[in-house]
């Protein structure tokens, strides 16, 4: 019966060491899925950020070779001197 008793107990012990190294390489694998998951998303991020200065740049040069017609060159003529117009008063007011 102790015999019994023994080898169960030594079916149990090596069940345990068996679940403890697999337990042990499941942290390990969570850790380096954790690391690259840091890593692709620090890409991801890197990435949206280059497609975004690469849309503004399509946008500007969009708007640089877009044909304007007269009416549309006048209004942004007009625009443009405003904008001069009010940046000459700001600085009259720093000088005073």
């Amino acid at each position: 019966m102790n015999d019994t008793i023994d080898n169960q107990l030594k079916n149990i012990q090596t069940k345990l060491q068996q679940m403890l190294k697999q337990y042990r390489l499941v942290v390990k694998e969570n850790e380096q899925l954790k690391k690259q998951l840091a890593e692709n998303s620090l890409q991801a991020t890197t990435k949206q950020q280059q497609v975004q200065a690469l849309q503004q740049q399509v946008d500007i040069l969009k708007m640089g070779t877009a044909a304007f017609d007269s009416k549309d060159k006048a209004a942004l003529e007009k625009k443009i001197d405003l904008y001069i117009k009010e940046i000459d008063r700001c600085l009259l007011m720093l000088n005073i």
